[in-house]
């Protein structure tokens, strides 16, 4: 068994105790506004944050709505989804079109020359444009969630946004630069550093990877290292950087297994000069920037899946009601109608949550950070099994690609491309995996900010004794609130019990009682295992996963008694809600027994057997098809050995 080589000298080398204190530092520790999420791992179902469900004023939606009939003709005219996949890149004259449009602006303020969408309607449109060209919904989301506006417009300077603003509105494409070859979500370990030079500009040098955009765009949002000296604080610092810069070398574009029109490289920076005017905030403040950007940023992505569960049902509905077997449609088989059903009732608690997220996110009356990170995970998450189930229901030609079913005269329908192209939004901006721990840090904040010296091994008994007196004063008031609640009276909520309509009180009653017993799962685990429960990460999965699964029911309830009262299709709208709630309650049940009843020690041994070539007799049999290289690209900083791949859109 070969050994494991040496990191480069250029690899940072960060321990783990210091990893997390630069991950704490950038978390906003302050909770100055009420969320609904936040309180409901905490066992408290405030049902009243959320209902009666809000609603964008007039005058927004009418803009709103006349910019999404527009964006539908442009999407039903101009965009060719086949020759984009086909082609591997979005042609410059739809990229063209798009700025006309006013697309690059769509979250932009008017007076800098975009289209002032609330969050609601940009992200509506980017559902629309998303199930017309999943590669233009990324580019359109990199560009404004992620990009140069979204971070100007919270932490620019006036100046800033007056020069950079009305050109991201218009003409030109931005990118977010963070991750590199080594670094992930670890950025204590960020390498890319910006020197200052004594005259007014830091030098940047560094590689980044991923850079979705980054092949296109004429400007960059770039986190990099600013050492500390003399007059500089130093720190992970954002810079608003042009692409076209000396120094600057796109020096490949990445190909994906979907997703095949994105336009990700890696970049490289090599004695980049950047003037300390297009420094974003304070030094030190780029990775608070960068968390506080994805806030909302990450909204943008269950609006895509959320476009996606349409057009998956879309096509299911049409498919199952013409393919024939045994006598009937496939649909009315309870094998291929349970899959249908799955994707419909889906369908519409995605769009629930999305809604209720973005609608939140406008008005500012709530902290949403939790909100929008599970309407992150549950999107992809779901998203990805509607798609999968999709494939499953077109049988043989669901895994067919479109061109091939056209060629032999069929109608073209992508659902493999669908599948593939949905894949990385459970890794984009967060992996399933990062935000389970992300939002759990968020769900147990209130116990570590009365307990956490308690549990923490460094801490002198003087300490603990305080933190032991708080936990018990707080503890005291809180623990007996969570043994019964309105979720055990019959007739709780019943004005979601409308004659004639399925019954929706009894799944909020069964949230509200699942809530309380989510958080008394979430003390007797710290109970139990105190400092080590950072450690369990199957067990914090599992409370998120439960957590997001009642966000969802409540967003679907809330969002069917809305239509109720506004549309003509309320009563179907209940039995959609009722639909999915149900089984919401199934995942939840089953959850709840895998808190405690699971095989993550078991896996942790498995684990270091693995590692440490326990099996590798396992692995005979097998030939390797992987090429040569190393699994990580080496990225020391210098100038750039390779062609610069850049692609300005003419």
């Amino acid at each position: 068994m070969s050994a494991t080589p040496p990191a480069p000298e250029h690899r940072a080398k960060v321990s783990e105790k210091e990893a997390r204190q630069v991950a704490e530092a950038a978390r906003e520790q302050d909770w100055r506004k009420p969320s609904f999420a936040k309180e409901l791992f905490l066992g408290r179902f405030r049902l009243d944050l959320i209902h009666p469900h809000p609603l964008p004023a007039d005058e927004d939606a009418q803009r709103g709505e006349e910019f999404l009939a527009k964006l539908r003709d442009f999407c039903e005219t101009k965009i060719d989804s086949a020759r984009i996949e086909r082609e591997a890149q979005i042609p410059d004259e739809t990229i063209n079109g798009l700025k006309e449009l006013g697309a690059l602006g769509m979250k932009i303020d008017t007076k800098y020359g975009g289209l002032g969408l609330t969050q609601v309607y940009y992200n509506k449109s980017l559902a629309l444009v998303g199930s017309a060209s999943p590669a233009i919904g990324a580019l359109l989301s990199a560009h404004q969630s992620i990009g140069v506006p979204q971070p100007l417009k919270q932490f620019g300077t006036q100046e800033q946004k007056d020069t950079f603003l009305p050109r991201c509105a218009r003409t030109d494409i931005s990118a977010f630069l963070l991750t590199e070859p080594d670094v992930g979500s670890d950025p204590a370990r960020l390498a890319t550093t910006a020197v200052p030079d004594g005259d007014g500009t830091y030098v940047l040098d560094g590689v980044k990877l991923w850079t979705t955009n980054g092949v296109v765009a004429d400007l960059l949002v770039v986190m990099a290292r600013v050492p500390k000296s003399e007059g500089h604080k130093g720190g992970i610092t954002a810079f608003v950087v042009e692409a076209g810069s000396e120094g600057v070398t796109v020096e490949n574009r990445n190909a994906f297994m979907g997703l095949r029109g994105l336009e990700n490289g890696v970049t490289r920076f090599h004695q980049v000069r950047v003037p300390a005017a297009n420094r974003i905030g304070r030094e030190g403040a780029g990775l608070k920037i960068a968390l506080t950007t994805l806030n909302t940023g990450r909204l943008s992505l269950p609006a895509m899946c959320v476009g996606a569960g349409k057009w998956c049902l879309k096509i299911a509905r049409e498919w199952s009601a013409e393919r024939e077997q045994w006598g009937r449609p496939v649909a009315f088989h309870e094998a291929v109608g349970s899959k249908i059903s799955f994707i419909a009732a889906t369908s519409f608690a995605l769009e629930a949550v999305l809604d209720l997220s973005s609608q939140m996110a406008d008005e500012d009356r709530n902290d949403i950070r939790i909100e929008a990170a599970l309407a992150k995970l549950y999107g992809s998450e779901m998203s990805c099994l509607m798609a999968d189930e999709l494939v499953q229901i077109r049988g043989g030609r669901g895994f067919e690609t479109a061109e091939s079913l056209a060629a032999r005269g069929e109608r073209a329908v992508p659902a493999e491309q669908v599948l593939r192209d949905l894949r990385i939004n459970r890794i984009f901006e967060g992996s399933t995996e990062i935000m389970h721990l992300l939002i759990a840090r968020e769900a147990v904040d209130a116990h570590l900010s009365v307990a956490g010296d308690l549990i923490d091994p460094e801490k002198s008994l003087t300490d603990k004794a305080k933190a032991g007196a708080k936990a018990g004063g707080f503890y005291a008031k809180w623990l007996p609130k969570l043994v019964a609640g309105p979720g055990q009276l019959p007739r709780t909520y019943s004005e979601f019990h409308p004659s004639g309509h399925p019954d929706l009180s009894t799944h909020l009653r069964y949230v509200e009682r699942s809530a309380r017993k989510l958080a008394r799962s979430t003390f007797y685990a710290m109970s139990r295992w105190q400092g080590r429960m950072e450690t369990k990460q199957g067990f914090l999965g599992r409370i998120v996963d439960i957590g997001a699964e009642l966000f969802a029911m409540s967003a679907a309830c809330v969002r069917a008694e809305l239509l109720r009262t506004t549309e003509a299709y309320g009563r179907e709208a209940y039995q959609l809600a009722d639909a999915f709630c149900r089984q919401s309650r199934i995942r939840v049940d089953e959850l709840f027994d895998r808190l405690w009843t699971n095989t993550d020690d078991l896996d942790r041994k498995v684990v270091q057997g693995v590692i440490g070539g326990t099996y590798t007799w396992l692995e005979q049999g097998v030939v390797d098809p992987s090429g040569d290289g190393p699994w990580i690209a080496d990225a020391t900083p210098g100038p750039s050995k390779r062609e610069n791949v850049h692609r300005p859109i003419r």
